[in-house]
C-alpha cells in the first residue's frame, strides 16, 4: 500500500506534484527494472531493426557504405547531444515524464521512418528519433538506481540492460526473417515497432513513482529533499574533475565504439564478406546479444561478490573483449566466427555495463545523479556517433570492413588500460 507523505512547499504546482515522495513496498523495485527491461528492448530494435536491410536501403536511396554509417552516425549525434540537456531538464520537470516524451517522440519517428521516400528526410527523422531515445538513459537509471537495492544494484543494472540484448536480437530477426528472408519491404520492420513503442511511454507515466521512500533506501533523505530537486544547481565542477567518473565516461566510449561497429556492420559483414545470406543473418548475429544475456549476469553476481576487485573484472572482460573482437575478423571457419561472437557477448559492453553504471553511481551526488548518468552516456554514446560513419569510410577506402575492426580493438585497449588509474575509494560519499 503506498501512502503520500507531506506535503514539501515547492516553486509551482507541477514542481510540488512531482516532489512529493510516496512509500512504496518492498516488491516496488522489480516493477522498475522490468519496466525499465521493456524500455530497453523497444529502443534497442528501434537502433537494429535496419541493420539486416542495410544493402536494401542502400539500394533504394542509391548511396554507398559512407552514407549508410552515416543514418546511424546522426541518429547516434542527436541522441548523445540531448544527454546532458534532458538529463538536467528531467531533474526539474520529473524523469519519468520525461522518458514517456522521449518514447512518444520516437515512437512517432519510428512509424515516419517506414514511410518516408527520400534520403534526406530519412536522415532528419532518424535524427529526431535520436532526440527522443536520448530522454532514456539518465532518468531510467537515475530512476532505478533509487529504487533497487543497494546491494541488488549490479544485479537489477544487469537484468534492465539484458533489454538491450533482447531488443538487439529482436531488431535483426524481424527485418532478416520479413526482408531478407521472405522478401519484404525494408520499412515493415518500422512500421512494425512504432504503436507498442508510443504505448511504452503511457506505461512508464502509469507505474513509475518520481519520488519514493523505499524499505531498502531507510537513510536516503537526500532524494527527498523536494526544495533540493527543485532549486539546487548542478555542479558540472564537481563532475569534471572527479577522476574516476572521467575515466569511467573513456572507458564507456571505448566500449561503445566497438559495440557499435559491430551490432551496425556485422549483419552486412556476414553478407558481403562472409557469404552469408537469409535469415542466417539475423540468427548469426544474434549470438552476441543472446550471449551477452548470461554474461552480463554472471559478471554482475561476480562484481557483487568481489566487491573492492571491480578494477581487476573489468581488466579481465577488456582483454577478452579484444580476443574476441579480433577473433571475429581473423578467424577462417565459420565455426571460429561463431566461437568469438559468443565470446564478444559473454564478456563486451553489455557484460560491462552494468559495473560502469554502479560505479559511477557510487561517485556521483544524489541531487544530480540524472545528469551525471546523462554525461556518462553522452561521452559514452559519442562512441555509437563514430563507429558507423568511420568504419564505412574506412570500407570504401579500403574495400574491407575489417580495418574498422581493428581499430575498435585498439580503442579497448587504450580504454582498459585507462580504467586501471582508477581509485579505489569514492571520489563522492553518497549515503543509502
Amino acid at each position: 500500500m503506498e501512502k503520500k507523505i507531506a506535503e514539501v512547499p515547492t516553486k509551482s504546482s507541477f514542481a510540488k506534484r512531482i516532489a512529493k515522495p510516496v512509500e512504496v513496498s518492498d516488491r516496488y523495485w522489480w516493477k522498475v527494472v522490468i519496466l525499465s527491461f521493456f524500455g530497453w528492448i523497444f529502443i534497442y530494435a528501434d537502433r537494429t531493426v535496419l541493420n539486416p536491410t542495410m544493402p536494401n536501403i542502400a539500394s533504394a536511396f542509391h548511396i554507398n557504405n559512407t552514407s549508410l554509417g552515416l543514418i546511424n552516425s546522426v541518429f547516434f549525434m542527436a541522441y548523445a547531444l540531448a544527454q546532458v540537456p534532458l538529463g538536467i531538464i528531467a531533474e526539474k520537470v520529473g524523469r519519468k515524464y520525461m522518458i514517456a516524451f522521449g518514447f512518444f517522440l520516437f515512437g512517432a519517428m519510428t512509424f515516419l521512418s517506414g514511410i518516408v521516400t527520400a534520403f534526406g528526410a530519412f536522415l532528419i527523422i532518424r535524427a529526431i528519433a535520436g532526440l527522443g531515445e536520448g530522454a532514456y538513459y539518465g532518468p531510467q537509471y537515475a530512476l532505478s538506481t533509487e529504487a533497487i537495492p543497494p546491494k541488488r544494484l549490479t544485479l537489477g543494472t544487469a537484468i534492465i540492460n539484458s533489454g538491450m540484448a533482447f531488443g538487439t536480437s529482436g531488431g535483426y530477426l524481424l527485418s532478416s526473417i520479413l526482408v531478407l528472408q521472405n522478401g519484404g519491404k525494408w520499412q515493415q520492420p518500422f512500421l512494425i515497432i512504432a504503436i507498442p513503442t508510443i504505448l511504452m511511454g503511457v506505461l512508464f507515466t502509469w507505474i513509475l513513482k518520481e519520488k519514493i521512500i523505499s524499505p531498502h533506501h531507510q537513510k536516503q533523505t537526500a532524494n527527498f529533499d523536494s526544495q533540493q530537486v527543485v532549486k539546487s544547481k548542478i555542479d558540472f565542477k564537481q563532475i569534471l574533475t572527479n577522476r574516476n567518473l572521467l575515466l569511467s565516461f573513456f572507458i564507456c566510449f571505448c566500449s561503445i565504439y566497438a559495440f557499435f561497429v559491430i551490432i551496425t556492420w556485422l549483419p552486412q559483414y556476414l553478407q558481403v564478406e562472409r557469404g552469408f545470406t537469409g535469415s542466417s543473418v539475423g540468427f548469426i548475429s544474434s549470438l552476441v546479444p543472446w550471449a551477452s544475456i548470461p554474461g552480463a549476469l554472471i559478471v554482475a553476481k561476480l562484481n557483487d561478490y568481489l566487491g573492492t576487485y571491480t578494477k581487476s573484472l573489468v581488466s579481465g572482460l577488456m582483454i577478452l573483449s579484444i580476443i574476441s573482437v579480433l577473433g571475429i575478423v581473423v578467424a577462417h571457419s565459420r565455426i571460429g566466427l561463431l566461437f568469438f561472437l559468443v565470446m564478444y557477448g559473454l564478456t563486451g559492453k553489455l557484460a560491462l555495463d552494468p559495473i560502469l553504471v554502479a560505479f559511477v553511481a557510487k561517485n556521483a551526488k544524489n541531487s544530480q545523479l540524472a545528469t551525471t548518468l546523462s554525461m556518462y552516456n553522452f561521452v559514452g554514446m559519442s562512441g555509437s556517433v563514430l563507429a558507423p560513419y568511420v568504419t564505412g569510410y574506412l570500407a570504401d577506402k579500403t574495400g574491407t570492413m575489417t580495418v574498422g575492426f581493428y581499430l575498435a580493438a585498439i580503442l579497448l585497449v587504450l580504454g582498459g588500460v585507462a580504467f586501471l588509474f582508477t581509485s579505489k575509494g569514492k571520489a563522492v560519499t553518497r549515503k543509502l
